[in-house]
Order: structure tokens, then C-alpha cells, then sequence
């Protein structure tokens, strides 16, 4: 399935492409960003490979990450979608398109990552109608777990996943 372009009031969801790539790296490279994603900032081959996996993801499993973007600037503020990252974690979370999202420094606190979560929870209910969708969460990301919950997700279980403590949160299709 092609991947799609979505549009709300502030921001354009795309297919990520090599131009998003020096913003994506930048994000990345944050240590605000990946505080409670991975730990440390990445590095530019890691970022590079999520780019690609990004990407790939659209061609194989007809789901992937979305590029965001505030329309009226262009500036890029993220990236958000659905995944089977075939994570080795209890609960499994294989065949289900986990939902994940992480926003530059300098676009948190407007509202922006529930708009783009939003979106792409639209999507997936209308275009795939999977009957759960989970997300994990570091248990000190208080920003995430707070988007989690106003948007439907419910806390199932704790576990760990390398190490970190997480939830492992759910949501049902076709709950806003």
C-alpha cells in the first residue's frame, strides 16, 4: 500500500523521503528527544537506518512512520505511525501495528503530538480496522503517557524492554 499523505489543521503527515533525513538526524541527536527512547542521542547511521526502516515499513506491511511537519513553516516536528518491530517483549506484540511517535525538542507543549497521533489513529481505524493497537512507553516519559491516555490507550501491563522499565499500553480501533 503506498503510503499515504495526511493534512490536519497545523500539520502535513508524509512519507518520510531522503529530504527529511538532516531533520530526522537532528531530532535524533537530541538528547531531550531520546532521553526516554534509547537513552543516549543516536547516531547518524542509526538514524539513517530508521529512515530506511521507516520507509520500508510502507512497502511491506502496507504501514509505516509518517515525516511530520507544521504546514504553514515547513519545520519539521517528528515522526509518528505503526510498526511490527517484532520486539522481543511479553506481552507479543507481533501483527499489531504499535503505534509510536517522538517530536523535536522544540515543538513540545503545543499540541502538536495529539494532532498527529490523532491523525494517524484515524487512518488506521479507517484503513486497517486492526481490532487493538498497543504503543510502549517508558514509565518516566510523563508527556507520552499523558498524549497515550487523551487519545484512548489504557495501560495493559508493565514489563521491560532493554532494560528500561515501560508500559505496555492499548487502545481499541475505533476509540478517540
Amino acid at each position: 500500500m503506498p503510503a499515504p499523505t495526511l493534512k490536519t489543521p497545523r500539520l502535513t503527515l508524509s512519507p518520510p523521503t531522503l529530504a527529511d533525513f538532516e531533520d530526522s538526524r537532528a531530532m535524533w541527536a537530541d538528547p531531550l528527544v531520546t532521553r526516554h527512547v534509547g537513552g543516549r542521542p543516536f547516531t547518524e547511521e542509526e538514524s539513517w537506518t530508521r529512515l530506511m526502516r521507516a520507509r520500508g515499513l510502507w512497502e511491506v506491511l502496507g504501514f509505516g512512520y509518517w515525516a511530520v511537519r507544521e504546514t504553514a513553516t515547513g519545520r519539521y516536528v517528528g515522526e509518528v505511525g505503526f510498526a511490527d518491530l517484532r520486539r522481543e517483549l511479553e506481552p507479543s506484540l507481533y501483527g499489531l501495528p504499535e503505534m509510536g511517535w517522538v517530536l523535536a525538542a522544540w515543538s513540545h507543549g503545543q499540541g502538536f503530538g495529539t494532532e498527529a497521533v490523532k491523525a494517524g489513529l484515524a487512518w488506521v481505524d479507517q484503513t486497517l480496522a486492526p481490532p487493538l493497537i498497543p504503543c510502549i512507553i517508558n514509565v518516566e516519559n510523563a508527556p507520552s503517557i499523558a498524549l497515550a491516555t487523551k487519545v484512548g490507550f489504557r495501560v495493559r501491563t508493565h514489563a521491560t524492554y532493554k532494560g528500561s522499565p515501560i508500559l505496555v499500553m492499548e487502545r481499541r480501533s475505533g476509540r478517540d
